[in-house]
């Protein structure tokens, strides 16, 4: 989708949006960390027709154990699992549910790793629309099964995984007149590139050296780049940060692609304990390149071992995150080791999705139980009997 920038470019400024931030619900739709920006959003829709909750509006946090860790100077995480569904997808929602309703449609629906599913069914739930989801019917977290039914979709499981159910979402909505938000929809990539928008205006409109964002079905990668093009051209920023695409190991179509210089795009079989980027065909392939390239940007993959090992460092950091978001923390580490980013340069790791979207992936690494996966920084369960003098010792040790 392309806006005429030329046209809002000079009614448009960082003091407008700075003025929007913060504001009360009183002030419906400018308290969205989406609609803030409406004039880069969607600028000619009536502002009775937006559905939102709000959503955004997501915190940056910079912790020194992280930087550490990585060894990174200045390092910032981006939580988007402070969204009002647990995921970045709700600032997507927002916008194509928005578009659903103003073309006055009834029925939306989406294929879904599972956090698709619950953005689509809340937001779905709040316009009165019929929301429908078609998961895979295995591997899919509980924590997000759980949200999409919860919120009154009708789901759908079916015997493929999630590349071929999006064949079939897109096959069976042309003849049944639903309206696909998957991130194929131009609208969704309009809501997820506020993302970017947010995050530089949170930095004083200072643009940071990289920004790296785990890669599944590419639509953030995609988004990104294309929103940080806009700030360029109506000069709200006055350079270009590198994009970093992080996949992981058993989900790594672009990364392959990448290392052949996009000359020839391979879609594989995908496999990870990173449920949320498990897409071996992403339709955003394209548009994720060309955000690549206009970024000068990089693509890199880390195995399930490095993922869980990133997360386990960013949850005892006492915020938290689903697997596929620690890619963001386990990139800017293997980048940084390899000399491509450096130690002095200013990181913005995107984080996708709350801790509580896939509890087992927390409970199975510290048990130790995942297959593949040894957990290197195991916050160990202690089981005790109804014995205080046991307890006792238990603790004693533990506090020595």
């Amino acid at each position: 989708m392309r806006h005429d920038l030329a046209s809002v470019k000079h009614t448009i400024n960082r003091e407008l949006f700075d003025a929007r931030l913060g504001s009360n619900p009183s002030k419906t739709p400018y308290h969205s960390g989406v609609w803030r920006y409406k004039e880069l959003v969607y600028p000619d829709l009536d502002e009775k027709l937006i559905v939102t909750r709000p959503e955004g509006n997501t915190n940056l946090y910079r912790f020194s154990s992280l930087q550490n860790w990585v060894g990174s100077e200045c390092l910032y995480l981006k939580h988007e699992g402070e969204n009002p569904t647990g995921s970045f997808k709700d600032r997507g929602m927002t916008g194509g549910v928005t578009q659903a309703r103003s073309l006055g449609m009834k029925q939306i629906a989406c294929a879904s790793t599972g956090n698709t599913s619950a953005a689509l069914a809340s937001y779905a739930a709040q316009a009165g629309l019929r929301g429908i989801v078609f998961f895979q019917n295995s591997n899919v977290a509980i924590g997000k099964l759980a949200q999409a039914v919860a919120y009154g979709a009708m789901c759908v499981r079916v015997d493929a995984d999630f590349d071929r159910n999006l064949e079939l979402v897109r096959e069976l909505s042309i003849e049944l007149g639903i309206y696909v938000l998957n991130s194929i929809n131009p609208f969704r990539l309009e809501g997820q590139k506020t993302i970017m928008f947010e995050t530089i205006q949170q930095l004083d409109w200072n643009v940071p050296d990289w920004i790296v964002v785990p890669g599944g079905n590419l639509g953030n990668s995609s988004s990104f780049g294309k929103a940080l093009c806009e700030l360029f051209e109506v000069g709200l920023i006055d350079k270009l940060p590198r994009l970093a695409v992080i996949q992981a190991a058993g989900a790594s179509p672009l990364y392959r692609a990448y290392q052949n210089g996009f000359e020839h795009f391979e879609s594989m079989k995908a496999h990870t304990v990173a449920s949320a980027i498990k897409i071996g065909n992403p339709v955003n392939y394209a548009k994720a390149v060309r955000a690549l390239r206009d970024t000068n940007g990089v693509v890199e993959m880390v195995t399930d071992q490095e993922i869980m090992d990133a997360k386990a460092m960013i949850d005892a950091s006492g915020i938290g995150c689903e697997p596929a978001s620690a890619c963001s923390l386990a990139g800017t580490r293997k980048l940084i080791a390899a000399g491509i980013i450096h130690p002095s340069e200013t990181v913005v790791g995107i984080l996708t999705g709350h801790v509580l979207k896939d509890p087992d992936a927390v409970v199975n690494y510290h048990s130790n139980t995942m297959e593949d996966v040894v957990a290197h920084h195991p916050n160990l369960l202690h089981d005790v009997g109804d014995d205080v003098q046991q307890i006792r010792t238990l603790l004693k040790s533990n506090l020595a």
